[in-house]
């Protein structure tokens, strides 16, 4: 029997189990480990957050078949020479292959009190808190965005649709909004906010934080809720991991999205050192090509993978504008914001 343990039942572990769910040898078995009893639509976490969707609608079940064992629990280590990963309340999980999918977690940059005074939108339960933390805001109270790239962006419209009664304020250390995209872009979105009464401040260098208060060197600047945008780091549980990593602290892996050292490990997602910026649809590709990898030596044959390709990025500015970028050129008004709903739409119908 082969078993197969995927830890992470995100976008990049949920393509895995589906896609090996449709040709898998009655001598298999998948084991999917997750804390929660559904996947949680991550693109969809800033919408949560502002209110403006229910924690209902960006749910999705997992699949249901003989060969899928669902393990519930917290992953608190992995021995990889021992091919054993431990859980939570649970009997150790022994696997011929692995695959680790589990994401990130919010990169605070050293920046002293930035963790203890920030909201975040990284995971599931962490975007509830950050819900409430929203809706007990006082009218005209003050809100605050660490970070100007797409989540940022994306969380300050939907949270100006939301609450209207409130100040909104982005901060970035970049020159504008949106920095890392067309000149074109920047200059939409930014004439957006201008037009609904969001503020922008670029060239903040933030060197703490406290309660209520952000230290931008020797200016203080005063908030009642801050949420942090400002970039993502693996999981505490890759972050302890003795083997090699880049910059960013993502594992390095081979062309089969392998760990060099440990055959028949494999690295997906947020955890993954790769040549584009960590997204859904990048976890979603790599999926597609791991279980490719998996099927292949399954029939004893060796998985030959192609370049991966990515489609572009899409944005939305509320229910009714957006943006996006398909390979140099930008897509700006409602268009690309049906396409994201399209997205989004396919996204529940494929994975429920």
């Amino acid at each position: 029997m082969s078993k197969v343990v995927i830890l992470g039942g995100g976008y990049g572990g949920i393509m895995i189990v589906q896609e090996l769910l449709e040709h898998i040898p009655h001598d298999a078995q998948l084991v999917l480990v997750e804390r929660m009893p559904y996947q949680g639509l991550k693109t969809e976490y800033y919408a949560l957050a502002a209110g403006t969707v229910s924690d209902l609608e960006i749910r999705v079940g997992y699949p249901v078949h003989p060969q899928l064992q669902m393990v519930y629990g917290n992953i608190t280590d992995i021995d990889l020479d021992r091919r054993i990963v431990h859980v939570s309340q649970q009997e150790p999980i022994a696997y011929d292959s692995l695959v680790i999918a589990l994401g990130c977690t919010d990169s605070y940059h050293g920046i002293p009190g930035a963790a203890d005074y920030t909201c975040s939108i990284q995971s599931l339960s962490a975007t509830r808190r950050t819900f409430q933390q929203i809706n007990d805001i006082r009218p005209y109270g003050q809100l605050s965005i660490v970070g100007g790239g797409l989540s940022g962006v994306e969380l300050a419209a939907e949270l100006r649709e939301s609450r209207k009664d409130i100040n909104i304020r982005i901060l970035d250390r970049g020159n504008s909004v949106m920095s890392a995209f067309p000149g074109k872009l920047q200059e939409y979105v930014a004439s957006w906010f201008r037009e609904h009464d969001v503020e922008m401040r670029s060239h903040i260098g933030i060197t703490s934080l406290e309660p209520g208060v952000i230290h931008n060197g020797s200016e203080t600047i005063v908030t009642d809720v801050t949420l942090w945008t400002a970039g993502i780091q693996p999981v505490e549980l890759v972050q302890r991991l003795a083997l090699p990593k880049d910059p960013q602290g993502r594992l390095i892996v081979n062309e089969y999205h392998e760990l060099p050292d440990y055959s028949h490990v494999y690295v997906v997602g947020d955890c993954s050192s790769q040549p584009f910026s960590p997204s859904a649809q990048l976890a979603g590709a790599q999926g597609k090509q791991v279980a490719e990898v998996i099927r292949a030596r399954w029939q004893g044959k060796e998985a030959r993978l192609g370049r991966i390709k990515l489609k572009g990025v899409l944005g939305s500015l509320g229910k009714k504008a957006g943006f996006g970028l398909m390979g140099a050129t930008p897509l700006l008004g409602r268009i690309p914001r049906m396409l994201k709903s399209g997205v989004l739409w396919k996204s529940k119908r494929h994975f429920g």
